[in-house]
């Protein structure tokens, strides 16, 4: 397949399944907004809870289609979105946006996850960039002064986990039951980086640069092992590592990302620190992770493999990951990668019956059908991503 034919077939993919999946089927047409679970038959709960990582990231998702392709019905999908999020999920008397609300948009998890207050400013930012709606990068530029002031560490560095509504620092640092209780995660740093990245584009001020160079040095400090070029996962408040697992999903996130954030940073010596960074990641990835179909297991310790699954979300930043590498260091073995994570994509994960992808497969590509395609956690984020910075990367600019 040549760069254009694959630029073609992931296009095709937003166009013909992504966007008018989440357009369809995602508005709340009784309560507002949008629903918080679909089933894998399309099967919708109205009285499930909505939760602010989904509704950020069909903000930002529909922001930047919006901003790509000029799309008025995903602008009227990113207003529908910050509508909706400005209304029930901002907190007009602590600051900050909760973790979710009820069907009627009443709060209902109301603690600080930083790494909510993350995606909520990378999703404002994006809106703001897109439409120069001044209140959305206004309240962007809250949540970044509330993340430094309550989550920063001034002496060890880094941002801390989850607050309490009242930013006073809760019992439960784990952003998931399948997280581990630490005071520092990799993967709140991975989004408050993304976060600051976006943020850098739209407020040149000399305080995002400093937080965004700052969280780069974490990653490089103590978050990246230059040794395996994995990242490591969780951690004291003294970034002693607390976990040997490996997440191969994020490890490829991150190749991209980290560059992502030096560009927007905008330093010599950083940029070449990520791409450098990113070539060896995804390496390392397509050494460790990549299948014989193609598709990428989910998680390994220095055993080795201990989840083969294979997750939606690290197939789509596979693609990603693996074509920053190709346009970075020319080698073809990347190119390959790329094109081998969409054609398992196009097969296995691509739900042709209805619609959108199916949210994990099995190590030998059988469906899980139990698992939603629309919840607290499932999104348009990974995959939209994937089909526009593969269109950056592939579709040669023009003269």
């Amino acid at each position: 397949m040549t760069p254009q034919a694959l630029a073609d077939a992931i296009a095709a993919e937003w166009r013909d399944d992504l966007r008018p999946f989440w357009l369809r089927h995602a508005p709340d047409p009784d309560f507002g907004g949008f629903r918080g679970f679909i089933g894998h038959d399309l099967r919708v709960d109205p009285r499930a809870d909505k939760g602010v990582i989904l509704n950020a990231r069909i903000l930002w998702t529909f922001s930047r289609a919006a901003l790509l392709h000029g799309d008025r019905d995903a602008r009227a999908l990113a207003d529908r979105a910050w509508e909706y999020l400005s209304a029930h999920f901002v907190d007009r008397e602590h600051g900050g946006v909760f973790w979710t609300v009820d069907h009627r948009g009443a709060p209902r998890d109301t603690r600080k996850k930083l790494y909510a207050q993350a995606f909520a400013l990378y999703a404002f930012a994006e809106y703001g960039r897109t439409t120069g709606h001044v209140d959305a990068l206004e309240e962007a530029i809250r949540l970044f002064d509330l993340i430094e002031q309550h989550g920063r560490d001034p002496v060890h560095g880094g941002y801390g986990e989850n607050y309490d509504r009242d930013w006073t620092l809760s019992s439960d640092q784990r952003l998931s039951e399948v997280d581990l209780d630490t005071r520092r995660s990799m993967n709140t740093h991975l989004h408050v980086l993304e976060a600051y990245a976006t943020l850098r584009h739209v407020v040149p001020d000399a305080r995002v640069r400093e937080a965004l160079d700052g969280c780069l040095d974490v990653f490089f400090r103590h978050i990246l092992d230059r040794e395996s070029w994995h990242l490591r996962l969780f951690f004291d408040e003294a970034w002693r590592p607390q976990s040997d697992v490996i997440s191969f999903g994020h490890d490829i996130e991150a190749s991209w990302l980290l560059c992502e954030a030096a560009d927007a940073l905008g330093d010599p010596a950083r940029q070449r620190e990520a791409r450098d960074a990113a070539v060896k990641m995804a390496g390392a990835v397509l050494a460790e992770a990549v299948d014989a179909d193609g598709g990428v297991m989910y998680e390994a310790d220095p055993s080795g493999i201990i989840d083969g699954t294979k997750d939606w979300w690290p197939q789509a930043e596979a693609v990603v990951g693996f074509l920053n590498a190709w346009t970075l260091s020319g080698e073809p073995r990347f190119f390959e990668a790329a094109e081998r994570a969409w054609a398992f994509i196009a097969r296995t994960v691509v739900d042709r019956e209805h619609g959108e992808w199916h949210s994990k497969v099995s190590r030998d590509g059988v469906p899980d059908t139990a698992r939603p395609k629309v919840d607290l956690w499932k999104c348009p984020y990974h995959n939209g991503r994937m089909c526009f910075e593969a269109a950056a990367r592939l579709t040669p600019s023009p003269a």
